[in-house]
């Protein structure tokens, strides 16, 4: 037999991807889009001071990154007044989620999440052989009770729960974060994502110890301070839980680039006050153009606003398919009934221009 023996594992699981991405869509469609709206990037761009020392650190490629990421690490861990050895730096939160799954994931593990929640996760879990347990969405939210009872049912190794919440943008209140925390079963790790925290208002993120064992709270580079091509993440946790990442993290994926990139934009923080106001503002013409059309925008603590576009699935794939025809990139949740939305990221004046500008007609294509 020549090539490849995958595992039995391996061999089981489909040959999907989570997200097919706006340059596939645009290679298929022979044409670029007008605005790219969908990833959830931070299409207001990363601090001057991170673009510059960027274009510093370029001439020095030739070299590997620090594979222990010290000066990045101590930069954060006087950032969020925690001690080095409670952060691990890594490929952004995709990366760091593949890492923990592995150290506590076997074949069969439980693994609890929400149905529809965001599935970069999932595929990890998958891959190392572990049994999802999905819970549903309350409402428009992720519901940490069911979540945590789910959890104690079956025994579950890990539990994930984004705040605030992709796809649906959503947030729970420190207060109810914290109280999550507190109720985790015996045996069990909260993974808290909180990628778009940095977005998020004020009283969203809770204090944590950063040595409970219970939890480990993920952040990232890529929303707020605008480096998602970087890729740059980082956990919080205990220091055992931390140390363990060393066992088996590839300890030269963060390039020089990546990592100068990161210490400069941690570093300027009135940039990321701005591009959170701008943010904001963004919303605010999202929701107006959503209503403008007949449309409702749901509550948003992040960097997009989640359209109810009024109907079922169907009826939002026909929109999101009308909007992608007219050289917009968004996309929409995957599990019902949040399917009946679409999913709109913030953007400049001229996107967003451009998005107002084809929504009519693809609304009155899909329901045409």
């Amino acid at each position: 037999m020549t090539g490849p023996r995958f595992t039995p594992l391996i061999d089981s699981l489909p040959a999907t991807v989570p997200f097919v991405g706006p340059e596939t869509q645009e290679r298929a469609r022979g044409r670029p889009f007008v605005a790219r709206l969908g990833a959830n990037e931070n299409v207001f761009g990363p601090s001057p001071r991170a673009i510059a020392a960027m274009q510093a650190a370029a001439a020095d490629a030739w070299m590997y990154g620090d594979p222990e990421n010290h000066d990045l690490k101590r930069a954060l861990a006087a950032h969020h007044g925690v001690a080095p050895q409670n952060i691990v730096v890594g490929e952004g939160i995709d990366g760091l989620l593949g890492y923990l799954v592995r150290l506590t994931v076997g074949p069969g593990d439980a693994v609890v999440t929400s149905d529809g929640a965001y599935p970069t996760f999932n595929f990890h879990v998958a891959g190392f052989g572990g049994a999802l347990h999905r819970v549903p969405y309350r409402g428009d939210a992720e519901d940490p009770q069911a979540l945590l009872a789910r959890a104690a049912e079956v025994g579950a190794k890990l539990i994930y729960f984004a705040n605030p919440d992709n796809p649906m943008g959503s947030a729970h209140p420190a207060a109810t974060v914290a109280a999550m925390v507190e109720a985790v079963p015996d045996g069990s790790l909260l993974v808290l994502d909180e990628a778009y925290v940095d977005l998020a208002p004020d009283g969203t993120a809770p204090e944590i110890a950063a040595d409970d064992p219970r939890v480990i709270r993920m952040r990232t580079f890529s929303k707020g301070y605008g480096l998602a091509g970087a890729r740059v993440g980082y956990a919080i946790g205990a220091a055992p839980l931390i140390a363990a990442f060393d066992k088996i993290r590839n300890h030269f994926g963060m390039s020089r680039v990546s990592q100068a990139a990161a210490l400069a934009a941690l570093a300027d923080q009135p940039y990321l006050s701005e591009v959170k106001a701008r943010v904001a503002r963004a919303r605010d013409r999202l929701a107006a153009i959503s209503r403008a059309n007949g449309l409702v925008p749901l509550p948003s603590a992040t960097n997009f606003v989640t359209i109810d576009c009024g109907a079922d699935g169907a009826f939002a794939r026909r929109v999101l398919q009308g909007l992608i025809a007219r050289d917009i990139f968004v996309r929409m949740p995957f599990v019902a009934p949040q399917d009946r939305c679409i999913r709109v990221s913030c953007g400049p004046d001229a996107m967003l221009d451009a998005f107002a500008a084809a929504l009519p007609a693809a609304l009155a294509e899909a329901r045409g």
